[in-house]
């Protein structure tokens, strides 16, 4: 597992490259959730999950998903696809400080990009601004990349064999929190709603295109 003790502000908000629009999911995106998940290789599914995950493991861990307790972010192209998302896992005990378990995946063909980075920061707002300030990941050791993304985020890494936790103690909310994670919202409800808008355009193309084709082809048959 990774634990991650102690993060600047400086560190949360630094960024690299361009804006990358990250999308709060809801229950109606449980098809493309599942898609993502059930896309990656069975050596993914073994550092996503920490056990090779079958096809019907994947769809009892969607099946499950807590929408009104956790947060769950996904990074969608320009077909709507996702090709990166992320779990926030709020946990609450009585008694105890509320924590959260985040984890990510990111689809092969979209790695490089720094998508699990952002996917982290954007979590982090988030369970600061809902008052949870420690998080933790729990990861296996040769899952270089979460391993890294801890380790940027200021990470305490402690390693158990095959398994390797990083915790992290997050500052409280303030005003720059939240208006981080506002913009950040409409930032990618506004990206979203213009890749839903040309999508249709485009699938009203082919359509129209498809139309022209029958016409075409009729009017051929009809020659001869």
């Amino acid at each position: 597992m990774l634990r991650f003790t102690g993060v600047s502000q400086e560190q949360l908000r630094k960024t690299e490259g361009a804006l990358i629009p990250i999308a709060p999911l809801s229950i109606e995106h449980l098809p493309h959730i599942l898609k993502h998940l059930l896309a990656l290789s069975e050596h993914d599914r073994y550092l996503r999950f920490g056990y090779t995950a079958t096809d019907a493991h994947i769809q009892r861990y969607v099946d499950n998903l807590n929408f009104d307790r956790d947060e769950i972010y996904g990074i969608f192209n320009s077909e709507l696809e996702i090709i990166a998302m992320a779990h926030l896992a709020l946990m609450e005990e009585a008694g105890r400080q509320s924590s959260s378990e985040f984890g990510v995946s990111v689809s092969a063909h979209a790695r490089g990009r720094g998508y699990g980075a952002r996917l982290f920061e954007r979590a982090v707002i988030h369970a600061r601004n809902e008052k949870v300030y420690q998080m933790y990941i729990h990861a296996l050791s040769e899952n270089a990349p979460m391993i890294r993304i801890a380790r940027k985020g200021g990470a305490r890494i402690e390693r158990d064999g095959s398994e390797t936790e990083a915790y992290l103690s997050l500052p409280k909310r303030n005003l720059d929190s939240r208006m981080t994670e506002f913009v950040a919202d409409q930032y990618a409800k506004t990206n979203y709603s213009i890749k839903e808008d040309a999508k249709r355009f485009w699938n009203f193309l082919a359509k129209v295109q498809e139309i022209r084709e029958g016409v075409r082809d009729a009017r051929h048959q009809a020659a001869e």
